[in-house]
């Protein structure tokens, strides 16, 4: 069950046991969801913890993409980006899947600053990540690969 899911639903009990104690001849069913209406609307004016961090915006600086090998196949793309965070802003994270299966490859792709990202390569190579090694180098830009097999 999600937290949110869970919050609401505890916000909605105690709505109704407040509304409840004030109207003791109100039908508990009907304590009950307007508790539930008065947490959704609670949580429609509150903004959450997870909506300001995708609101952040994007670094214009000079940015890097970085290669990321050996990851875990579960990781997801939140991880990673909170774990290069701690090096500097990150544009985008991006986890090459199998076009078939649809599973994780174990490899992905950071943009990030220039400068968290060359500390992100000295920190994060060879570093244990959710019991894998990681390597962490600069991504080779396909063009220039495209252009020296063309020669």
């Amino acid at each position: 069950m999600q937290k949110s899911f869970l919050v609401a639903l505890i916000a909605a009990a105690v709505g109704a046991l407040v509304i409840f104690q004030f109207l003791p001849t109100f039908p508990a069913y009907l304590a009950f969801i307007l508790g539930a209406v008065l947490a959704i609307g609670i949580f429609a004016i509150v903004p959450s913890g997870n909506d300001a961090a995708t609101t952040e915006a994007e670094y214009t600086g000079p940015t890097m993409t970085l290669y990321v090998g050996n990851l875990p196949y579960r990781v997801h793309e939140g991880d990673v980006k909170s774990l290069f965070a701690e090096f500097g802003p990150v544009n985008s994270v991006r986890l090459v899947r199998d076009r078939k299966t649809g599973r994780r490859k174990g490899f992905g792709f950071v943009e990030m600053s220039e400068s968290g990202a060359q500390k992100a390569m000295v920190k994060l190579n060879d570093y244990t990540f959710q019991e894998r090694t990681l390597k962490v180098r600069e991504a080779k830009n396909q063009d220039n690969e495209s252009e020296k097999s063309d020669d």
